[in-house]
């Protein structure tokens, strides 16, 4: 069917900036933003562009939205720059296996903080494109969790693990001296029985010899 080929082309390309989308950084640092894709059905002149606060990528953007931009001939070529901050620097690349795009934002300010989209254009898949998109927080510093809760959590979870095991030890011990003094008793009484048998089998033999001879 049309409509499913087309569904297929459209998932072909795929965009990626890694296993969680928000980065933290320091002001007056630099930060890397991730970018990968993948397509199955290769690429030719593959135009890809970072956008700033950008929610409309379909559309022409002004110039400060645009953050960088670039082509890619094909599998064996690298990028090539058509427009950039000059503050950001690209650090990818896509003659090795990745299709790396990623790229660097140097010196950043509290008002680079929000939200990046890299998107690529694959004119190979009949202008397929896809996109996604990573959160910037930027912070004076970085602030180290507090880990004292956690560690008392830890530690009355331990300590309620250890008595539990103490416990279980307890009750073992316990159930075995149980079961050895039952064990005896049992042997006491096993023997007590043998030693009244005994005792009456005795008696009944020296009741027959003190019986008097029948006449």
């Amino acid at each position: 069917l049309p409509g499913l080929h087309v569904l297929a082309i459209a998932f072909a390309l795929e965009v990626s900036v890694g296993k969680t989308n928000t980065v933290m950084a320091l002001n007056n640092s630099d930060v890397l933003l991730p970018c990968v894709f993948a397509t199955c059905m290769g690429f030719q002149d593959l135009v890809f562009t970072w956008y700033f606060n950008s929610t409309e990528l379909l559309t022409p953007h002004p110039a400060p939205l645009q953050i960088y931009h670039g082509k890619i001939k094909n599998k064996a070529t690298e990028p090539t720059l058509v427009a950039r901050n000059p503050r950001v620097d690209f650090v990818g690349s896509t003659t090795k296996k990745d299709n790396n795009i990623s790229i660097v934002l140097r010196n950043v300010e509290f008002s680079d903080a929000g939200k990046y989209t890299c998107h690529v254009k694959n004119p190979k898949e009949k202008n397929a494109q896809h996109n996604a998109t990573i959160f910037l927080t930027v912070v004076q510093k970085m602030v180290e969790t507090d880990n004292t809760v956690t560690l008392i959590i830890v530690g009355v979870v331990g300590g309620l693990i250890g008595l539990l095991i103490l416990f279980m030890l307890i009750k073992r011990v316990v159930l075995f001296i149980i079961k050895k003094t039952q064990d005896g008793k049992k042997e006491c009484l096993v023997s007590s029985s043998g030693n009244d048998n005994t005792e009456n089998g005795l008696a009944g033999s020296k009741a027959e010899q003190k019986a008097p001879p029948k006449a």
